[in-house]
């Protein structure tokens, strides 16, 4: 049996009513939707299902409400966005009356007015199960809570992964599941602090570790190299030494800068010069790889078969310094698009700088997920995803 069941498993759904959990918290300005990607997102499982018969009943939560009703936090302007983007009337219901005048599509108001979403109460769980007869998750963003929506209502019904969840998923297990290897990871981004448990799993999973960003200069402290100005965790050395010590261990490579790109000041386009780690100035900050580390960046890629990326290499929104990563991320998708490489990333910065060198589409899957995503680099199970692996055990 697969480990979770998917829309093709649920066979006709004719006369049947099945509750939609999608991401719909997306950017409002003015009560206008600004990107739509996550509701473009949820239309091929809203297609398949109502090609089955069904009738969908959406269900998200939006913003930080906190158990209370935020009229500004309601979820009724996104009617017409819903609509254009899936092609039918969407009725919105601010309660589970409003759903009896429902035609095909309903959207429910925002889950976190209610205090027993996020507490994932048994009792609010309930009450949304008795809206459907069946649950679709397709909400691999909120996966990483155990909230009612996403976790408590999948023990009480039938349950399956809706197409964005089972592509996330499928391309997930490709990375890290059962890859084809050799495999690479790259870990970028400011602080080590925040990516700790990120590669202390990776270490243990990944042939080789490319360490970026600010991040990388706290490892190059570690060694004993004096960074400059440059941002740095200098009380995590110890913890660095102990990644390096478990890496080789593990025997995993870690790569880290061979040369750098400096500057006085971080400001757009200063005065930069390149020079090794060790060539530091006592006033110059680290801001980017160098052509040298960039380049052996992509023969790392070009060596492996799967490729895990979350973080840039530098401070890629501040010209000049986006060089490294934007040389990487296309010599990877180059390599995707030749079908030599499975990639697979994550994370806001990486997806903004993949859309920078205009090749988010040539990576193999690209995960707007953030924290899931993440969570899931860490190794850690998440509670939307490990019901749904429940319930397909319970055919």
């Amino acid at each position: 049996m697969a480990e979770f069941k998917t829309l093709d498993d649920l066979g006709d759904l004719t006369g049947k009513r099945v509750l939609l959990r999608a991401d719909l918290n997306v950017p409002m300005k003015d009560g206008r939707v600004t990107d739509d990607t996550r509701i473009r997102a949820a239309a091929p499982t809203v297609a398949d299902l109502l090609a089955k018969g069904a009738q969908v009943v959406l269900m998200s939560h939006f913003g930080r409400p906190k158990g209370k009703v935020v009229p500004e936090m309601s979820l009724s302007p996104l009617t017409a966005p819903l609509e254009a983007a899936f092609g039918a009337p969407v009725t919105f219901a601010a309660d589970a009356d409003g759903l009896a005048g429902m035609d095909r599509l309903a959207l429910l108001e925002n889950l976190r007015f209610h205090p027993g979403e996020e507490a994932n109460d048994p009792a609010f769980a309930a009450t949304l199960a008795e809206l459907g007869e069946i649950y679709v998750n397709d909400a691999f963003s909120a996966a990483h809570r155990a909230h009612a929506s996403t976790e408590g209502i999948a023990h009480l019904m039938p349950a399956a992964a809706g197409r964005s969840m089972q592509a996330e998923l499928s391309a997930l297990a490709s990375a890290l599941g059962d890859p084809v290897r050799p495999v690479a990871a790259v870990v970028g981004g400011a602080k080590v602090s925040s990516k700790l448990d990120v590669l202390t799993n990776l270490v243990t999973r990944v042939d080789h570790l490319i360490i970026g960003g600010g991040m990388a200069n706290t490892f190059l402290a570690a060694q004993g190299i004096d960074v400059g100005k440059s941002l740095c965790e200098h009380d995590l050395a110890q913890t660095a030494r102990e990644i390096l010590d478990r890496a080789e261990a593990s025997g995993c490579r870690i790569y880290l800068p061979s040369d750098v790109v400096v500057a006085k000041e971080f400001a757009a386009n200063p005065e930069t010069r390149t020079c090794r780690p060790d060539e530091v100035a006592a006033d110059e900050m680290i801001l980017d790889l160098g052509q040298g580390s960039a380049g052996e960046v992509c023969a790392i890629f070009s060596e492996a078969k799967t490729l895990i990326w979350n973080g840039p290499l530098g401070a890629f929104e501040t010209p000049p310094f986006e060089a490294a990563t934007m040389a990487a991320a296309q010599a990877a998708a180059r390599l995707t698009r030749d079908g030599a490489l499975l990639s697979v990333a994550g994370g806001g910065d990486t997806v903004a700088a993949l859309n920078m060198a205009g090749v988010k589409d040539d990576f193999t899957h690209v995960s707007t997920a953030g924290g899931a995503f993440l969570e899931w680099m860490e190794g850690k199970a998440l509670p939307g995803v490990e019901v749904l692996k429940s319930a397909a055990a319970l055919g």
